[in-house]
């Protein structure tokens, strides 16, 4: 018998971050999430990470990324973040 771990997907983690999940009353569905592929729901998320913490590295991070004005990049990078910011 195995171990079954469930894994939250990248979308689900900036939803957590940006409280969509939080209260159960989004209107959005998981699958309904498009941080990875529209710049409208990727850049609220970087303006909260920016309006969090005081880590500069990992905003240089993403302002780094954002110069590149690659979607997956830039989503990547803020994935990143939260990861960091979820574990302080």
């Amino acid at each position: 018998m195995g171990i079954n771990i469930t894994s939250k997907t990248d979308n689900e983690l900036i939803a957590e971050f940006m409280n969509l999940r939080s209260t159960g009353l989004s209107i959005y569905k998981e699958s309904d999430y498009k941080y990875h592929k529209s710049w409208d729901w990727l850049m609220p998320v970087v303006k909260k990470c920016f309006c969090t913490g005081d880590n500069t590295f990992e905003w240089d991070a993403i302002m780094d990324a954002m110069w590149t004005c690659d979607i997956k990049i830039v989503h990547n990078v803020v994935v990143e973040f939260i990861n960091q910011h979820n574990k302080i």
